[in-house]
């Protein structure tokens, strides 16, 4: 079967056009890595918004190109989006860039989507690099099901109630660490997760690559002897099958559990009723007569 190069089903989206913001994926570590769908982007539109505009402008001199930018990152994204959008819908083609892998995944990038989205600008992402998704298919663990939760707070009662949550859920996690971070890192997995399967890799598509295949507790015992290097993913086991003879079959005893762990009490209901299946009202009526 023969197909003509014209038919609009297989017409590749490769004009860039004005009016629109492209978010484009840039590598994490490899330069090999970019697409060449990216250099066009990058080459074409009128501007390019980055997170460290020196950073993106050696990227850029890398393959040749010259093009005007933009800062645009945490601490300046709500005035710098209002600018960047009015730009894009005055007539402007702009490329979204981060420092290293996909915009708007862990990145500030998602407010600037959020407001072409209220305002009507068209966004289209051209996908390449990201670190999350690259250090899940080398982590040998399920990837069936699986949740990002980037940056774990380092507000200890923001991150005490998220450890909690998560140290139920079922579905493998996905974290980003830095190295002087690391070692507290693990020791909460441990307090919250107890010990599971994990693998933390690191200088992602580097000379130096690793994924390191083994348990939380093992992982804790290696750093005491070695220094973590280079920016972390964790890759970490999701939680095993829970019967109901694993929690408290009481439950005042069950939501008081979580309490004791540093939980609100509304927080504890809402994880007890996460862990039962059944609704918070539920428990909360159930709490509220026994107490």
């Amino acid at each position: 079967m023969s197909f003509s190069k014209n038919h609009t089903q297989f017409r590749e989206k490769n004009e860039v056009l004005g009016k629109t913001l492209y978010l484009v994926a840039t590598p994490i570590g490899n330069l090999a890595d970019i697409s060449e769908r990216a250099l066009k982007v990058l080459s074409e539109v009128d501007f390019v918004a980055a997170e460290d505009t020196r950073n993106t402008g050696l990227l850029l001199s890398r393959f040749g190109i010259s093009k005007s930018m933009v800062s645009y990152f945490e601490h300046n994204k709500r005035e710098r989006g209002e600018i960047i959008v009015s730009r894009i819908e005055a007539g402007e083609s702009c490329a979204l860039v981060t420092d290293a892998g996909t915009p708007a995944i862990s990145d500030p990038g998602e407010d600037i989507v959020r407001l072409c989205a209220e305002r009507g600008v068209n966004v289209v992402s051209v996908p390449g690099p990201c670190a999350a998704i690259c250090a899940l298919t080398l982590s040998a663990l399920s990837t069936g099901r699986f949740a990002f939760e980037g940056f774990i707070s380092t507000n200890k009662s923001e991150r005490r109630e998220r450890l909690t949550e998560l140290a139920i859920d079922k579905r493998t996690l996905i974290i980003y660490e830095a190295p002087h971070k690391l070692k507290t890192t693990l020791d909460d997995l441990y307090k919250y997760f107890g010990d599971r399967k994990i693998t933390l890799c690191r200088e992602l598509t580097k000379l130096n690559e690793e994924a390191f295949r083994t348990t939380i507790a093992s992982a804790i015992e290696f750093y005491k002897e070695n220094d973590p290097r280079g920016e972390y993913v964790l890759v970490i086991e999701g939680a095993p099958e829970k019967s109901e003879s694993d929690y408290p079959e009481d439950v005042t005893e069950h939501v008081n559990m979580f309490i004791d762990s540093g939980l609100d009490r509304m927080s504890a209901m809402k994880t007890a009723a996460k862990q039962r299946g059944v609704s918070k009202s539920d428990i909360y009526k159930s709490y509220v007569s026994e107490n």
